[in-house]
């Protein structure tokens, strides 16, 4: 697919790209950088598994694909926001980075032994067939390495936090409706949705994948009172999934 043929779903992500980017930096928000980055390469490297041609959906200005690409593994990156594969193209010249979108990417059946979605299920509009998409491109043996916020977190959105008899509280509420909410914050608003954690298990068990892990990372360095809040409420969690 060009550049110029893909039609956008942007769910605000257009309009927010390059407040997306500021906000970003290089090194990625608290939760990527003190939360999610360190398992998440833990999991690509443990056991010798070799991982050699890795598949990024959703993978926005390019920040992990340059990190997977660091530990010897191809890859290649796929974002529906113009702005942000721009952005990736330029911080990693010699990569792979094309617009195209979860639902529709086809790089045949089997094309990678490793599909990553690092914080995306949440800006899907069908993960249904965003998942199924994932699994068909997994070569048998392969891993789709997934975090994801807890759905926990995002049945607060979009309030979350708030001030309650002298102390911060985190209130969730209609757990079981499946929305999508607008968020906004630092010049940014995006869709995101809230599901249930069964709609995710569900898409991943229909298209035929075997869970093989399940973590809730914690916070390790950074600002301590920034990771507090990452200890009291279930913000992410990974998940491994194996395709037989």
């Amino acid at each position: 697919m060009t550049d110029e043929s893909f039609e956008s779903v942007s769910g605000g992500w257009d309009e927010s790209a390059e407040a997306w980017i500021a906000h970003l930096g290089d090194s990625g928000d608290f939760g990527r950088q003190f939360v999610l980055d360190e398992p998440m390469l833990a999991h690509i490297r443990d056991g010798g598994r070799g991982f050699s041609r890795a598949l990024d959906v959703g993978c926005g200005e390019g920040r992990f694909c340059r990190m997977m690409r660091a530990e010897g593994i191809a890859s290649i990156g796929i974002d529906p926001t113009v702005q942000l594969v721009k952005r990736a193209r330029s911080l990693d010249p010699g990569g792979d980075y094309r617009i195209d979108q979860a639902e529709t990417f086809d790089f045949g059946e089997g094309a990678f032994d490793l599909v990553v979605s690092y914080l995306t299920l949440v800006d899907i509009d069908d993960v249904d067939t965003a998942v199924s998409n994932m699994a068909r491109a997994l070569r048998p043996g392969g891993a789709l390495l997934v975090a994801n916020l807890t759905s926990f977190m995002t049945a607060g959105m979009p309030e979350g936090w708030s001030a309650c008899c002298g102390t911060e509280k985190f209130s969730i509420d209609r757990y079981l409706e499946e929305r999508s909410v607008w968020l906004e914050w630092q010049g940014i608003k995006i869709r995101n949705w809230h599901r249930p954690l069964q709609t995710y298990m569900q898409a991943f068990l229909k298209a035929g994948l075997v869970l093989n892990d399940f973590i809730e990372p914690s916070p390790s360095g950074g600002d301590p009172d920034k990771g507090d809040r990452y200890r009291r409420v279930p913000w992410f969690h990974i998940l491994e999934w194996r395709k037989p």
